[in-house]
């Protein structure tokens, strides 16, 4: 009987020993990753950046709250990637893509006033990894005064 309970004891040890360490081991792969957000601003409203013209030298925020994670510029193609964001520091929820540059910038016959604004989408893969972090559909947003 008392082998039975120093086994048993043993074992719980052994289980407050190694449970920690993996605790530590995922949470460390999870602050690891280092994810980004990319997409091409399209020059329209609601409109795709396979089927309109893009946004070259845009300035674009990752917005979160009330909070911007990250900023860049996008190239020559309408491109960005805002890279660096630890999965832990943002939910995807509540944040957003924001165009800085007006509208009138690309294109003089769309409004003065507002922003392009996507909501993020996870890209994620058949086993439900994160693979990406991209721009929904464009739309635009009127400045609140």
């Amino acid at each position: 009987m008392a082998v039975k309970v120093y086994v048993l004891l043993a074992m719980l040890v052994f289980a407050g020993v190694v449970t920690p360490i993996a605790y530590a081991e995922l949470l460390g792969g999870i602050l690891g990753t280092v994810l980004s957000v990319k997409g091409i601003v399209p020059c329209s409203i609601g409109g795709n950046s396979s089927t309109t013209s893009v946004f070259p030298n845009a300035g674009v925020q990752l917005r979160c709250a009330s909070s911007v994670l990250g900023s860049t510029t996008t190239d020559n193609n309408g491109a960005f990637s805002i890279v660096g964001l630890l999965p832990l520091v943002f939910n995807l929820l509540g944040c957003n893509v924001v165009v800085t540059t007006p509208l009138v910038s690309c294109n003089a016959s769309l409004p003065s006033t507002g922003s392009l604004t996507a909501v993020l989408k996870p890209v994620v893969s058949n086993l439900g990894i994160l693979l990406d972090i991209v721009p929904g559909v464009f739309s635009l947003v009127p400045n609140i005064n």
